[in-house]
């Protein structure tokens, strides 16, 4: 078993630009240069419990998937 302690957790800001259905979003990853890339992402947890509104614009932080591809609102700045 491995401790989540362990893990390294990749944090990123960006904005949303897009508002999909079942609390996806298009995020523009918060980049200096003009080529930024767009992932996609979902609403963490707490986002959800505590009913906080994402809106097109908003700056978030994003929790990476280790993968790529997908990341987790988990605040919004």
């Amino acid at each position: 078993m491995s401790d989540s302690k362990s893990e390294k957790v990749l944090t990123a800001r960006g904005i949303v630009t897009e508002a999909l259905p079942s609390t996806l979003f298009r995020v523009k990853m918060d980049n200096s240069s003009e080529d930024a890339k767009e992932i996609l992402a979902y609403l963490g947890g707490k986002m959800r419990m505590h009913r906080i509104k994402v809106l097109i614009g908003d700056a978030v932080e994003i929790v990476l998937d280790p993968y790529g591809g997908k990341g987790r609102i988990i605040k919004r700045l």
